[in-house]
């Protein structure tokens, strides 16, 4: 089936609570709840979703009126405690975080998603256990997969369904993983262009930059 016809009535969505897609592959995503989020940022509003696939509370964060919009600024950023929360310095997680709210806040119109997709989909428990083989000299790829993992178990037809719910046309999305281009592309959403976002590197997490870069494929200039 032809990514356009995974959301045929894409245009009436709003971002508006109760507002429900439900895809083919059975995969139904709602708009939950919405709030206003002053931040020291700027001000955005939270949007909550909520599907039955995984169970988990992925949110927005929205920066202006993005429904009925075309070449939305827009980054998916994956949930990590030990970054975003505790100021890891063994990624760059907090950092890309805070350099798009920035980015975003600055523009017209912009879109966080948060997708609870700790450890690129291993959840916490795995990232902290793969930590400790990277301790002893694994990098990322190989500790994930010394646990039983592919190297990447994330998704990304949440995040399409996300951007269909708000209302959103199209996207320009901050990343530096080709991957979350071809998601969205294949749940429906036209992507326009790429801006990396990258961010200083630091001696704790050098070795994981050329890890994302040599082997998973990520577009970093370092």
């Amino acid at each position: 089936m032809p990514p356009a016809q995974l959301a045929p009535s894409m245009e009436m969505f709003t971002g508006t609570p109760g507002e429900r897609l439900r895809l083919p592959n059975g995969l139904e995503v709602e708009v939950f709840a919405r709030a206003k989020l002053p931040t020291r940022h700027g001000d955005f509003e939270m949007v909550a979703f909520r599907n039955n696939r995984d169970g988990k509370d992925h949110v927005a964060l929205v920066h202006g009126d993005v429904a009925g919009k075309a070449g939305v600024a827009a980054r998916i950023h994956s949930e990590c405690l030990t970054g975003d929360v505790f100021g890891s310095l063994k990624c760059d997680c907090r950092a890309q975080l805070e350099l798009a709210i920035d980015t975003i806040a600055e523009l017209p119109a912009g879109i966080i998603l948060y997708m609870r997709q700790e450890g690129r989909g291993i959840g916490l428990a795995n990232k902290i256990k793969a930590y400790s083989l990277q301790e002893r000299g694994f990098d990322t790829v190989e500790a994930n997969q010394h646990l039983g993992f592919d190297d990447d178990l994330r998704t990304y037809d949440v995040a399409a369904a996300m951007f269909h719910l708000l209302g959103v046309h199209s996207v320009r999305l901050l990343t530096n993983n080709p991957n979350k281009i071809e998601g969205l592309r294949s749940g429906g959403v036209i992507v326009e262009n790429r801006s990396a976002i990258e961010t200083e590197p630091n001696r704790h997490n050098e070795f994981y930059l050329l890890t994302k870069k040599r082997k998973s494929g990520h577009l970093i200039s370092m």
